[in-house]
């Protein structure tokens, strides 16, 4: 799945696979909950982490579409 560059994404968030968006999601939380962060910087995270989250959920969201079509175009999967 090829993800393009959202408008409402940072554009390093918007480039990221899957996988590496979830990596740097559980990152961001790893930081915000060990604490010792200015509130400038808590925000910061927390806005990157809601956009990892996104990037995340679309992915997922993609790929949840994929396997449906890919169910509904072939009736003997559905036999098993």
């Amino acid at each position: 799945m090829t993800m393009t560059n959202s408008p409402t994404l940072p554009p390093d968030v918007a480039a990221l696979g899957y996988e590496a968006a979830r990596e740097a999601l559980v990152e961001v939380v790893r930081n915000l909950e060990s604490g010792g962060t200015t509130l400038e910087d808590a925000l910061a995270l927390w806005e990157r982490g809601e956009a990892l989250a996104a990037h995340c959920e679309a992915w997922l969201a993609g790929a949840r579409s994929r396997m449906t079509s890919t169910a509904e175009g072939n009736p003997a999967s559905n036999d098993a």
